[in-house]
């Protein structure tokens, strides 16, 4: 998409210019990580949100270089000048960035924030990026959730590559308990995760109820799926975070809760239509003892640009 706005880089070089524009949506955590049998790859089944990164990018000529705000989204670069490789093309730009998601969260906001950059470049290029496009691009920049897509999705986060295509979620809220501090996903995703040949197995069977879940919109069995990825990941939780969320999930009859499994968010799912969200809100707040906020699943979306 391009609009004409203002734009204005540091020295001041950039009168009213068009501006292209791409948006990702982040995500809140996953229903379901884990690793499959036979040293299957690591995989994870996105939880998308509506929460959005925005990237806003000058192709003009009073650039000579490419350059980002805030300045720390370095990786963004990356993604501008690949994007243009792929396209033949080498010239300055000057890269906005804005974002709801907040980061080191596992919110996905990194990928967000990659993903709409390549939409961005793209658009000002007049060049078409499919998500096997953008999926290229990011691979070899660090792992990505597949935000890229505009469902939910199994994928291959460290190899940034799609395992299937799920559908479309029934309407969820998550009442969202931030257990502190951030998660630096890159450095966790440099770690070696040891997966015991059963739980392998026990990942397999619970991606094929959480696909089936999906396929059928049966919102208590992605509930117990999800749930049950929770709890394989935090075994040993020193603070009990998930002894109490899943105690707060009962109290509210809640369907199951949702790990981010490399960021610090634990939440309870309910449906979205619960005409009780305010007061079980504030249960959950209170047998937390900590502030909650409240998001929502992705609305049906057809093409992101």
């Amino acid at each position: 998409m391009r609009v004409s706005e203002l734009v204005v880089d540091a020295s001041g070089a950039c009168a009213r210019t068009e501006v292209s524009v791409g948006r990702a949506f982040g995500t809140f955590g996953e229903l379901l990580q884990g690793a499959l049998p036979e040293a299957g790859p690591e995989f994870l089944v996105t939880f998308p949100v509506d929460l959005w990164s925005e990237a806003r990018i000058c192709l003009c000529r009073a650039h000579d270089r490419v350059t980002v705000f805030p300045p720390h989204k370095k990786k963004a670069l990356a993604v501008v000048r690949r994007v243009m490789a792929a396209a033949g093309q080498v010239r300055g730009a000057h890269l906005e960035l804005r974002s709801d998601l907040p980061e080191g969260k596992g919110m996905a906001s990194s990928s967000a924030d990659l993903v709409a950059t390549a939409r961005a470049v793209a658009a000002g290029l007049g060049e078409v990026q499919t998500p096997a496009h953008i999926e290229a691009v990011l691979r070899g920049v660090e792992p990505s959730d597949g935000v890229m897509y505009p469902e939910v999705v199994a994928f291959y986060h460290r190899e940034v590559r799609l395992r299937q295509r799920l559908g479309q979620l029934p309407p969820i809220k998550v009442i969202a308990h931030d257990r502190g501090g951030q998660v630096d996903t890159v450095e966790f995703n440099k770690r070696r995760h040891v997966f015991p040949p059963e739980d392998r197995f026990e990942y397999a069977r619970l991606l094929a109820r959480m696909v089936e879940g999906i396929r059928v919109g049966d919102l208590a069995e992605i509930g117990r799926v999800s749930t049950r990825s929770a709890e394989l990941a935090l075994r040993g939780d020193p603070e009990l975070t998930l002894l109490t969320l899943r105690a707060a999930c009962r109290e509210v009859e809640g369907l199951g809760l949702v790990l981010a499994h490399s960021g610090t968010m634990l939440g309870v799912l309910l449906p979205a239509d619960d005409p009780e969200l305010v007061a079980k809100t504030a249960a959950v707040r209170r047998l937390t003892r900590s502030e909650v906020s409240v998001h929502s699943s992705l609305p049906r979306i057809e093409v992101l640009t």
